[in-house]
């Protein structure tokens, strides 16, 4: 999975995940179309240990892709009943208060 984490001048965070075979592709359902590009989701791949490690501690997570939601899932960190589908794509989008 690619990994990236966003980071504001406020030192907020948002994490983003994706399915490595999404990278680079358009997804579209309905009338939302979606890019994922590595300029959010990032360049690098990142193991499932280091993907674990930074959602459970993430306030803010944005999954894109069938692995990236169900690790989220199996951690209890989302319902997949909570999931939009875009196309046959999951998305999660997690936010802890």
């Amino acid at each position: 999975m690619y990994l990236k984490v966003h980071r504001s001048h406020a030192g907020d965070e948002v994490v983003a995940v994706c399915d490595r075979e999404l990278m680079n592709t358009t997804i579209t359902g309905g009338e939302v179309e979606i890019c994922i590009t590595g300029s959010f989701y990032g360049t690098r791949i990142a193991t499932l240990d280091e993907v674990r490690s930074v959602l459970s501690r993430a306030g803010n997570a944005n999954l894109m892709g069938e692995r990236a939601v169900a690790l989220a899932e199996e951690m209890g960190l989302v319902s997949r009943s909570a999931c939009l589908m875009i196309g046959d794509i999951p998305h999660a989008q997690l936010i802890r208060i």
